[in-house]
């Protein structure tokens, strides 16, 4: 688990810098928001390469997900309902939004298949 959350870090930095790019620059520190939950979830994910650290390392990296994923979301969401409005974001803005959202809950749904099957393993081991 520790090298999928380095690769989704890796994956929402590259979200950010793909919104520079196509926007010719940036207009708003916002644009800097999916690098934040990829820099916290690929440190999480270093961190989580030594094993005695990898379960709380996993653990605060799916609450990072989760929270990214939901914030992601309702921002989303309400960017939709501005669509038809005269101040609409942009595509890359929407794009930018949507992508993160995805990828965040995309890793938290990984982060708990990870979690059950650890706990079935501890299960059966004990048994």
């Amino acid at each position: 688990m520790p090298r999928t959350s380095i690769i989704f870090g890796i994956l929402l930095v590259g979200v950010t810098a793909a919104t520079i790019g196509l926007n010719q620059g940036f207009t708003s520190s916002t644009v800097f928001i999916p690098a934040v939950f990829g820099v916290l979830l690929a440190l999480l994910g270093f961190i989580g390469s030594k094993d005695s650290l990898r379960m709380h390392a996993m653990h605060a990296a799916a609450a990072i997900g989760l929270l990214g994923g939901l914030a992601c979301l309702g921002m989303g969401i309400r960017q939709l309902t501005k669509l038809s409005s005269d101040n609409a974001p942009s595509p890359t803005q929407i794009g930018s939004v949507w992508s993160t959202a995805i990828l965040c809950l995309a890793f938290v749904f990984l982060c708990v298949q990870s979690f059950r099957r650890a706990k079935r393993e501890r299960i059966a081991k004990a048994s």
